[in-house]
């Protein structure tokens, strides 16, 4: 067989000869009312893919349901859509893999458009941006946290995002198998996310219709609580990869608090020479001790990032870049 490396990105029409394998990974938690049609979509849209549908202890007919509809349904018991997306990428080859929820909010036909930017392209990630006007579909709750934290991921990591929580997105091979995925619940997009930053991959975004959920059908989201998980994520994150910035931060804070206590006393001591207020000037010392440690503890663990990155892009480039082929079935 021959192979061509699509990090050559061949022009789009020559994209049309060649294939590649595809493989639509699911992830499920009671869906029995929407995964029979989701499935059927990606099968009508990628007929030659392999649909799997990961079923994460569903109590209702989510099993059956999909493989009557024709997925390969597999079981993860560990609770959570970060374990979930863990045993996925492990369990699964392909070469490019379309990640997707179960719950048919997004639209099949755009997984063409998305495989074929990442394949043209030679990206790692394409990212469905939700474009919806159903109120329904996305709640202003919902919409607003996720505008905060995208905003917030941008300036934390130096890169314009626009839906940082999307769940339908392309990957290639070497994103997958580099993935260390170790969130265990809905804060895995901010991990998916964080991920191709801090290597830096060639990533991109495209506009996807988003819809709201069946009648009867429940969404597992909770917007406060896993928006405050989200949220610590993303201040986790911040600190293991850019503990510089993120210690910087805390050394500032307090210094300048430091700063503003110990402003009145030397006033004081100016005028008369003396020091009544000991406890203060004590706190006010400790402050200044506790921000030189931040800084430092800053620069320390910059060094320890580097090399941990440097491994970690080392361990991704050491992974065979996703392939297409000019003898298989085309996608």
């Amino acid at each position: 067989m021959k192979n061509i490396n699509i990090s050559m990105a061949p022009p789009f029409g020559i994209l049309q000869s060649l294939s590649y394998r595809v493989a639509v990974l699911i992830p499920c938690y009671n869906e029995e009312l929407a995964i029979g049609k989701v499935v059927k979509d990606f099968y009508s849209v990628l007929p030659n893919a392999e649909v799997y549908v990961y079923d994460n202890n569903s109590i209702d007919n989510t099993i059956s349901v999909a493989s009557a509809a024709g997925a390969n349904v597999r079981r993860v018991t560990r609770q959570g859509k970060g374990n979930v997306v863990r045993q996925m990428f492990a369990d699964v080859e392909a070469d490019v893999y379309v990640l997707v929820d179960g719950d048919d909010t997004y639209e099949a036909s755009s997984a063409k458009d998305m495989i074929e930017k990442l394949v043209d392209e030679g990206l790692d990630m394409v990212v469905g941006v939700r474009v919806s006007d159903e109120q329904a579909a996305y709640r202003v709750g919902h919409r607003l946290g996720n505008a905060v934290l995208t905003r917030v991921a941008n300036v934390i990591f130096g890169r314009k995002f626009s839906d940082m929580l999307s769940g339908y997105r392309v990957f290639s091979r070497r994103y997958v198998k580099s993935f260390p995925a170790l969130a265990s619940g809905f804060e895995t997009e901010t991990e998916i996310t964080v991920h191709a930053l801090e290597l830096r991959m060639p990533i991109s975004e495209v506009d996807t219709p988003y819809r709201g959920r069946p009648s009867g059908s429940l969404s597992k989201l909770n917007t406060y609580r896993d928006g405050f998980r989200i949220l610590v994520t993303l201040v986790s994150l911040f600190k293991a990869e850019r503990p510089l910035a993120f210690f910087s931060i805390l050394s500032g804070f307090f210094s300048l608090s430091s700063i503003i206590l110990i402003v009145p006393i030397i006033e004081t001591y100016i005028r008369t020479g003396l020091v009544p207020r000991f406890p203060t000037a004590f706190l006010s010392m400790g402050l200044m001790l506790l921000a030189f440690l931040s800084i430092t503890s800053g620069f320390l663990l910059d060094t320890v990032t580097r090399g941990r990155q440097e491994m970690k892009r080392l361990f991704y480039l050491s992974i065979q870049p996703t392939e297409v082929h000019n003898d298989d079935v085309a996608y």
